[in-house]
């Protein structure tokens, strides 16, 4: 992969940070510190050059993107839930159509359905990954299926193919919905590269990341991406002035594209690291009451996210806080059980439900200290063993 920075600097003179006191739950600031000359300095290059929607740092963005992930194209748009409307819309998926989607997921996989006219069919998860499986699809297809979206939560990949030797041969598409896999493999193949697109939010929390909102689509698909691309511009044929739909305006800036050729270069260091703090996680927490989320041989993940199940979550919680630990939940409310969406469930699914109830993120970022590492440890320690814990 081509470079965007100075010569000399290399990914792995990222070092985690030394700091005390509290831990928060991600810190962006010790991510971008060390990347700050290289950020102004592709800031001046984009300013200079006058690229701020389309031009060079875009297309180079798209091209080392595509390459990254191992497709032929990729199309920068302006968000995740655009990434996933359009894609949708690119596929002809709308009015009428059922598009199978995991209840356990961000709200945004579920809003681009319903933005397109179709209906999301909510399934349950495995228990162990708590990821989408082919019996959970098999069990939704109808007549009016006309897309699943394989949702990699918490960094891990859904088992794609398992999922196509469903749907393939009835004709439905599957569109994988990578925003919290970035890099990640399954059968050494990159999320994205399997379905018939891929999706990606660069929100400032992924990780790869924008300094704001971004999001790309990666095929192999060279019509899906063609039709993507006119539609993210407003419905843009390759002719000037000519508008052969009616499209949107969700497109990647150009300031943007620049730094995340930056950022794409320490990608899969950064993930080494999440690697080995969810290794360590794992091993701390291995003899304590807490339930760990199976990770599937089949795969490499980049642990976005480290979920645990935990006992009386909110107490749990609490206590952490009282020490400075902070953490998150993804996510409390499932999205059939959301205001907005209440009215495409289907009723109960056991295991989403059970899980939401349960789930905690705890801190996780390639820049936390090993110190803060281990004080987070300690501490699930102290109030998983206590007897205060329980009461």
């Amino acid at each position: 992969m081509s470079a965007c920075f100075t010569p000399g600097w290399h990914p792995a003179a990222r070092r985690p940070r030394n700091r005390v006191g509290d831990v928060p739950f991600n810190d962006l600031l010790a991510q971008h510190r060390p990347l700050l000359p290289f950020l102004h300095r592709r800031f001046d290059e984009v300013v200079e050059g006058n690229a701020f929607v389309g031009g060079q740092w875009l297309t180079r963005f798209e091209q080392e993107w595509a390459t990254y992930c191992g497709v032929s194209h990729a199309v920068g748009v302006a968000n995740g839930t655009d990434a996933i409307e359009l894609v949708l819309r690119g596929l002809g998926v709308g009015r009428g159509d059922e598009v199978i989607v995991p209840a356990n997921t961000f709200v945004a996989t579920v809003a681009a359905v319903v933005a397109v006219g179709a209906s999301p069919v909510f399934v349950d998860v495995d228990p162990g990954t708590l990821l989408i499986t082919p019996a959970s699809v098999l069990s939704a297809l109808s007549p009016a299926t006309a897309a699943d979206i394989a949702v990699h939560l918490f960094g891990q990949m859904v088992d794609v193919n398992s999922i196509l030797s469903v749907t393939s041969p009835r004709g439905i598409a599957v569109v994988e919905d990578a925003a919290q896999a970035h890099g990640a493999t399954r059968s050494g193949i990159r999320a994205g590269a399997l379905g018939r697109a891929g999706t990606f939010s660069f929100y400032p929390g992924k990780n790869l990341s924008a300094l704001g909102d971004g999001g790309a689509v990666v095929t192999n698909d060279t019509a899906l991406a063609e039709r993507v691309r006119m539609l993210a511009n407003h419905g843009r044929s390759s002719r000037d002035g000519v508008h052969v739909e009616v499209g949107r305006n969700s497109r990647l800036d150009g300031l943007q594209a620049a730094f995340l050729s930056v950022k794409l270069a320490g990608l899969d260091d950064a993930n080494e690291r999440r690697r080995a703090i969810a290794a360590r996680y794992r091993s701390r927490l291995a003899d304590l009451p807490v339930q760990l989320l199976q990770i599937d041989e089949g795969g490499k993940p980049v642990h976005h996210i480290m979920a645990v199940r935990v006992h009386r979550r909110d107490r749990f919680r609490r206590r952490l806080a009282e020490d400075g630990i902070a953490t998150s939940i993804h996510y409390p409310v499932p999205c059939h059980r959301q205001p907005a969406f209440e009215r495409f469930s289907r009723g109960y699914l056991p295991v989403v439900e059970r899980a939401a109830g349960g789930l905690v993120s705890l801190p996780m970022f390639p820049d936390i200290a090993d110190d803060d590492l281990e004080k987070v440890c300690q501490v699930i320690h102290k109030v998983l063993t206590t007897r205060a814990a329980t009461r």
